[in-house]
C-alpha cells in the first residue's frame, strides 16, 4: 500500500494532514539537516511524513526546484517592489534602514 505524503492545494505544496509546506523540508534537507532534526523544527510533522517528503522531493527534484525557484523569483519581486514603496512613501525610515542594512553587511566576515 502506498502512502501519499504530499498534496498540492492553491498552487502550494504541503505535507499532508499539515499546514507545514514542502518548501520548509526542502530547504533544511539542501542544508543538511537530518530527518530527526527537521521534525525537531517542525514538531507537527513525524518521522515518517519527513521521510515521506524528502522522497517526494527526490522523486520530483526537477519540478519542485523550478517552483522553489518561481517562488524565489516571486519573493525578490514583491521585496522589490515594497521597498521602492517605502523608499518614496517613507524616505527617512527608508534610510535609515539602509543604514542599519549596510552596517550589519560592513560586520559580516
Amino acid at each position: 500500500m502506498s502512502t501519499e505524503y504530499i498534496n498540492q492545494q492553491d498552487g502550494a505544496y504541503r505535507v499532508k494532514g499539515t499546514r507545514v509546506s514542502l518548501d520548509s523540508v526542502v530547504y533544511a534537507f539542501q542544508r543538511g539537516a537530518s530527518p530527526e532534526s527537521i521534525v525537531s523544527s517542525f514538531p507537527s510533522l513525524t518521522l515518517e511524513q519527513v521521510y515521506g517528503a524528502i522522497t517526494y522531493y527526490l522523486a520530483h527534484e526537477q519540478e519542485i526546484d523550478e517552483y522553489l525557484r518561481k517562488g524565489e523569483a516571486e519573493y525578490e519581486q514583491r521585496r522589490a517592489e515594497w521597498r521602492e514603496e517605502l523608499r518614496r512613501t517613507k524616505p527617512e525610515l527608508y534610510r535609515r534602514l539602509e543604514a542599519a542594512r549596510s552596517e550589519r553587511e560592513a560586520l559580516r566576515p
